[in-house]
């Protein structure tokens, strides 16, 4: 009996399934924030519009291209009222409420909000339902199916998707013919393709291993379409790619198709998993 192979530097988990109104100006903070006070951060407030990432907030405000009542602020560190009036490029600055919704995705869906040849998108999937502006933090192939984020949260969508944070995806692929262990090797040292070395965590065969076609990939890159190319240079076709692990988060229950917010909790797991 062939023994079940498997290549993996971890222990893999594949089978688990308005800031308008009196002006007022802005108040340098003065260290600590006080338990009773109001004042939010600028940089907090810009991010929370769903204009960028706090980091580039604080650029905006270096290059002097925010106002606050009126007046240019260029100090980091600056605290407002919920009462100042914010604005950028002259326009104001509201306040957005944060949404998390999490998808399982199915095939033929774009990963985008719009599309000019009027082809499905991730987002004709929502509808009216979130009357807030949301995003897909990071892609997934047209026929690619699974797990899939989306925010208006510009901050946490920047950090799940920089290589620094390291985030952890869990992938099952289907092959049109049985992946020889020679193969599942190379794949776990690493291959060479065109723009450089494309690393797994972990590789193996999913579930019991008899059927070789099914294979589970563990991997922290974001490289565009890295698990379709890495088995089409070892001339693999895939035949199915389903995302069912993102950042700790899982579509177990959450049919095809279909979507639901995140928890609190799960909503404090990706915080702390980002560095939030």
């Amino acid at each position: 009996m062939e023994k079940k192979r498997s290549h993996r530097k971890s222990k893999p988990s594949y089978n688990k399934g308005k800031f308008k109104g009196a002006k007022r100006s802005p108040q340098r903070s003065a260290g600590a924030k006080d338990e009773g006070s109001t004042s939010i951060r600028l940089n907090k407030v810009i991010a929370h519009s769903g204009l960028c990432s706090r980091r580039a907030a604080d650029e905006l405000i270096a290059l002097g291209q925010i106002k606050v009542n009126g007046k240019v602020v260029t100090e980091m560190g600056v605290k407002i009222s919920p009462d100042d009036t914010v604005k950028y490029n002259n326009k104001v600055l509201t306040s957005e409420k944060m949404v998390y919704i999490l998808m399982n995705k199915p095939k033929d869906h774009i990963t985008t909000s719009s599309d000019s040849r009027g082809r499905r998108t991730v987002l004709d999937l929502i509808g009216r339902t979130v009357k807030e502006r949301v995003f897909p933090v990071g892609r997934l192939d047209r026929n690619t199916t699974g797990l899939l984020l989306l925010t208006n949260d510009g901050e946490l969508t920047k950090k799940l998707t920089h290589p620094r944070y390291g985030i952890k995806k869990v992938y099952h692929i289907g092959l049109n013919k049985n992946l020889k262990a020679v193969d599942m090797k190379k794949i776990a040292g690493g291959l060479i393709l065109d723009d450089g070395k494309a690393e797994v965590d972990v590789i193996a065969y999913v579930g019991d291993g008899v059927d070789k076609k099914i294979i589970g990939i563990e991997l922290h890159s974001g490289k565009n379409r890295i698990i379709r190319r890495i088995f089409e240079h070892l001339d693999y076709e895939v035949t199915r790619l389903d995302r069912i692990l993102f950042a700790g988060l899982t579509k177990k229950d959450i049919p095809r198709g279909k979507w639901r917010f995140l928890r609190d909790k799960e909503i404090g797991m990706l915080m702390m998993t980002s560095g939030k």
